[in-house]
């Protein structure tokens, strides 16, 4: 059995945050503004795993109005989300992601995103794909003001019952 997940995100741009993506500190002006340290790429799994698995999403699982996730890094949250769905007799066959920002490209840190995500939700690098897109100066992404990511996330069912 296979299901599969969106997840989805998107975070202002602040001075005076580090740019987070996927584990990976970016140089950039600007970063994300969030509860915890911000990383708009590994909320965006986080919420694509628990969809998939039918457990909710990051809200439910990290409240931002709870003072332990004040400032968490992102990839710990992943690391307890994916905890989460292994519990529930799920593994993670492959993950796509895409991260939308005017600036900084993403391209020259792709491999290093995808080594970070990949290491994380222990998987081959291979199973993770990780692309850059622009808005091309439309909205509040295009103005630079946000970056927005999108995840697709399929699991497999591991050794447990049929659970339709």
């Amino acid at each position: 059995m296979f299901r599969v997940g969106l997840g989805w995100d998107i975070h202002r741009l602040v001075p005076l945050r580090p740019f987070r993506i996927g584990g990976v500190t970016i140089p950039a002006d600007r970063g994300e503004w969030g509860h915890s340290d911000g990383d708009v790429l590994a909320h965006a799994v986080i919420d694509a795993l628990l969809g998939a698995a039918a457990l909710g999403d990051i809200g439910e699982f990290f409240p931002p109005e709870a003072p332990e996730w004040q400032d968490a890094d992102s990839l710990g949250l992943l690391a307890a989300a994916y905890a989460q769905v292994r519990s529930q007799g799920w593994r993670l066959v492959n993950l796509d992601c895409l991260v939308i920002c005017e600036t900084p490209k993403i391209l020259p840190w792709r491999e290093a995103i995808r080594a970070s995500l990949a290491e994380t939700l222990a998987l081959a690098p291979g199973a993770v794909m990780v692309k850059g897109k622009t808005y091309e100066g439309m909205g509040s992404v295009g103005e630079g003001l946000a970056v927005e990511a999108q995840a697709v996330a399929l699991l497999e069912r591991a050794g447990r019952p049929d659970d339709r």
